[in-house]
């Protein structure tokens, strides 16, 4: 089967949908499938396991407010012609839109792609875009042969805006990547966020909870490891500039991230709201590292009781989670304990990316069947 995967946002900045795609196109082609990814880039994009030729570049980005992050994305008549282009000449069976609602080259292939069209709906929350368009908005969504989400908060957003049914199928973790990373040294026990650096992900509410776990001695000294970047970098570094405990490490490819995720002890990912699906707490588990996490609908969706689950903003309660799982690292107890990890590890398996592409595949087959009963 020949599956164009359409990715609205560029690959040149990292993030959950992006990883996603570039994920199940690399399950697909293992599994001796054909798989194109369509999508925005900044320049050379690399894609370790990915047979030559397989990302198409749809032009650059352009940086776009939306729930409350940053979307890079590209607009403008070359990138949907190219898309629809591409498709067209690939002599696609599929094409597999994922936030296909998204400004960009989703709606030229909505509009004009005659082969059977899927979509992935990963966003939760309000959007300003489903508003705005409204009725055109709904009239692209009937265009889907398929509606998928993948969690049911991004399930509740897409039908409460666009109406219709939604199969929830979930995001994939490449569980290999992270579990067989080599783990990136440390010096005692080390604590990660991965994130941008903007409100809702929190990184201010971390931070304040990190500055009150250890001070009295009662538990173990550790290390913040802050991977990312943002609007809120230089405000954030400002206040810990005194704090050697604190590492800002800015952006990271892909190998530093799972070795990064291997070496830390836990996971922390302190978000406020505005996530359909808590893809990094899978990686942790599928690295066998302690997760600390939000207490908020998308989380605690994947979580399946094997994080320590907070109130969103509660900085008093997260540094007591903190420094619970800090102790649990130094004895090798609770959830840092060889059978917890292990358990969390089974958990984050059963979400695997070749899991994933399997689920797709059945609904590939499903959908071009149903095309051509009808005809």
């Amino acid at each position: 089967m020949r599956v164009a995967l359409v990715c609205p946002y560029s690959l040149s900045r990292p993030g959950g949908v992006q990883g996603q795609v570039l994920g199940l196109a690399r399950a697909l082609q293992a599994m001796d499938h054909e798989a194109l990814v369509l999508a925005p880039a900044d320049g050379p994009v690399e894609a370790p396991g990915l047979a030559a030729g397989s990302v198409v570049n749809l032009g650059r980005s352009l940086a776009v407010p939306a729930n409350g992050s940053v979307a890079p994305i590209s607009l403008g008549p070359f990138a949907a012609g190219r898309a629809v282009r591409t498709v067209r000449r690939a002599g696609c069976d599929i094409v597999h839109l994922h936030e296909p609602l998204a400004p960009g080259a989703g709606w030229a292939c909505l509009a004009l792609c005659p082969q059977p069209l899927i979509g992935t709906f990963h966003r939760s929350g309000a959007s300003t875009a489903y508003r705005v368009f409204g009725p055109l908005a709904r009239w692209a969504a009937g265009r889907l042969d398929v509606r998928c989400a993948v969690s049911p908060e991004a399930r509740a957003t897409a039908a409460e805006a666009l109406g219709g049914d939604y199969e929830v199928v979930g995001n994939g973790v490449e569980m290999d990547r992270f579990s067989e990373a080599a783990p990136w040294a440390t010096d005692g026990p080390t604590v990660l966020f991965v994130g941008r650096h903007e409100r809702r992900k929190g990184l201010g509410v971390l931070l304040d909870a990190f500055r009150r776990i250890g001070d009295d001695g009662s538990v173990p000294p550790a290390t913040l490891w802050v991977v990312g970047h943002g609007p809120e970098t230089d405000s954030l570094r400002a206040r810990t500039s005194a704090e050697n405990r604190v590492q800002w490490l800015g952006r990271v490819g892909d190998d530093e991230l799972a070795a990064r995720l291997r070496g830390a002890d836990v996971l922390c990912a302190p978000s406020l709201g505005g996530e359909s699906f808590g893809m990094v707490l899978l990686e942790a588990m599928a690295a066998r590292t302690a997760v600390v996490a939000s207490d908020i609908p998308g989380y605690a969706f994947v979580a399946g009781g094997h994080a320590s689950l907070v109130t969103p903003g509660d900085a008093g309660a997260l540094a007591g989670a903190l420094g619970r799982a800090v102790t649990d690292v130094a004895g090798s107890t609770g959830m840092s304990a060889p059978g917890a990890l292990d358990s969390a590890y089974a958990h984050a398996s059963t979400w695997s990316m070749a899991r994933l592409a399997e689920r797709y595949l059945g609904i590939y087959e499903e959908t071009l069947a149903l095309r051509s009963r009808a005809g």
